[in-house]
């Protein structure tokens, strides 16, 4: 358009220059001045209408820079503005599982007659095959001015909802970055891992028995040396070993500090030592469990609140359980060194954690008055568990800590059949004699924190699986796994002897456990 008009004019011009003569002869020297003065009033106009061009395109282009861009793929639906310092992210997971159990038990001991159901013998139930939905969780995350991140992620498996992310993160520097709210304290590896990422089914002992879950507190964390050391320091609310804090107030006005360093030396190496990462975490509070709990009735308090925890096999049924006078009263320390290896399509992770708790034994626990400490009763427990996982790819995908796309997606008409991964993993868990006897006298049979009878001292479990992955959005895992316990189970119903010698072994536990999974 803007070359047509000014083609036009110079016609029009040119015109008027070129015929001046033959008009000049035919007319006087006005209508000669008319013409050259309208010629110049139309060149004007054209260069006001080239002008207004210009504006609108420069217009046009800075809206399209202030335009928000719409984003939708594999990884989530969002919004995102133009220069991209602002965005919300719509993702989400979905886990169906199937567990089915050949042995195993449900441990529902310690309780009422009318709230147990049918025991056997030993006073156990059996472990019921059962479908669940393990995780739905739907998330929205973003980024506000390019350095403030949100994270917001419900759970509404379990029959309720809770939060189970809900924080937010500043970004001021690589190495220097701060995150406050709910959140995985910087603790253990496994842990660390998304719950779409993880290899098997359900978490090692390491992860679900002694490390934490999910706190609320304020991190300090970073990246130095050329990304090759990470590092985080925190100050939370604290939680028992495996526990998932609540959004609540803390019931205990004490703080759990958290620390840990990993490094990946190698990472930037092109040699076999690039996929290796190594580093240690750890935790430290001072927790007073509270006291005068009811945990028979049917309007049993929060299990938790005595500051001491469950554990629970492969399978999750509980095989260990304190007993109603012990409470946590005093320190609490953890320890976690921990390592991971990915080399081409094989992946490696191992972890150890130690956890010592000072716990005391209350008493008048049965009768309406306070209860108090018993005397003498205090003692420093320790509980250790570790981990070795192995994962190798089939179809030669690269293996990492996060998820796995496939070479080929499952595809029946292109002849695509996505990615086979087989897993392998040693788990145990050893809790500390001393939590089964009486402090003073070495008794099993009264005075203890926990009963032989009823809760096992070790668990170790072999767990082997194999992992589909459709695409990078959907997986099918398969897992068998394989527990046995040492104790756990009288003889009938009799009471533990002093020397602990009518206590047999639970029955082992053997489960297959099936998910499909959504995540996106």
């Amino acid at each position: 358009m803007q070359f047509q008009y000014s083609k036009f004019a110079v016609a029009l011009l040119s015109a008027g220059i070129l015929s001046s003569p033959a008009i000049a002869n035919a007319n006087d020297s006005n209508e000669l001045e008319e013409l050259r003065a309208l010629v110049q009033e139309l060149s004007q106009k054209v260069k006001i209408i080239e002008r207004k061009d210009e504006i609108n395109e420069e217009a046009a282009v800075a809206a399209k820079k202030e335009a928000p861009v719409v984003k939708a793929s594999a990884n989530g639906f969002g919004l995102e503005s133009a220069d991209g310092k602002n965005s919300i992210k719509f993702s989400g997971l979905l886990q169906a599982d199937y567990r089915s159990y050949q042995d195993g038990a449900n441990d529902v001991r310690n309780r009422t007659n009318t709230r147990a159901g049918s025991l056997d013998a030993n006073g156990f139930h059996d472990a019921n095959d059962t479908a669940l939905l393990r995780r739905i969780r739907p998330t929205i995350q973003g980024t506000l001015f390019g350095k403030y991140d949100f994270r917001f992620t419900p759970e509404f498996a379990g029959g309720s909802a809770s939060a189970v992310d809900a924080y937010i993160d500043a970004r001021l520097d690589p190495a220097f970055k701060i995150r406050a709210g709910k959140y995985k304290p910087f603790v253990g590896l496994e842990r660390l891992q998304g719950g779409s990422d993880i290899k098997f089914v359900e978490r090692s002992y390491v992860t679900n028995a002694i490390l934490p879950n999910r706190d609320v507190g304020v991190s300090v964390y970073g990246d130095v040396f050329g990304d090759k050391l990470s590092y985080a320091v925190g100050v939370n609310n604290g939680v028992v070993d495996g526990g998932n804090a609540t959004t609540g107030n803390e019931f205990d006005g004490s703080k759990e500090v958290t620390a840990r360093l990993f490094a990946t030396p190698f990472k930037d190496d092109a040699n076999a030592l690039s996929g290796l990462g190594f580093g240690i975490a750890g935790t430290y509070t001072n927790i007073d469990g509270e006291r005068n709990l009811d945990f028979t009735n049917t309007s049993a308090a929060d299990a938790t609140r005595n500051g001491l925890p469950s554990y629970l096999t492969d399978g999750q049924q509980t095989f260990f359980r304190y007993g109603s006078a012990s409470v946590a009263d005093g320190k609490r320390s953890r320890i976690t060194p921990q390592a991971s290896y990915y080399y081409g399509p094989l992946g490696l992770i191992t972890e150890y954690a130690r956890v010592n708790q000072d716990v005391s034994l209350l008493t008048n626990t049965t009768s309406n008055a306070p209860s108090v400490i018993a005397a003498n009763s205090s003692k420093t427990l320790s509980h250790d568990a570790w981990q070795v996982a192995v994962s190798y790819l089939l179809t030669g995908e690269d293996a990492s800590f996060r998820g796995v796309k496939p070479k080929n997606n499952f595809d029946i008409d292109k002849g695509g059949w996505g990615a086979w991964e087989l897993v392998a993993r040693y788990s145990e868990i050893n809790l500390d004699s001393d939590t089964f006897k009486n402090k003073n006298t070495g008794s099993f049979s009264t005075g203890t924190y926990a009963n032989l009878s009823e809760s096992a001292k070790s668990a170790k479990s072999w767990t082997a699986g194999v992992n589909w992955y459709l695409n990078q959005n959907a997986k099918v895992q398969l897992n068998y796994s394989h527990t046995s316990f040492d104790g756990g189970a009288g003889i009938g119903i009799t009471a533990v002897n002093a020397a602990g010698t009518n206590i047999r072994d639970r029955q082992s536990e053997n489960a297959l456990l099936a998910r499909f999974q959504v995540a996106f």
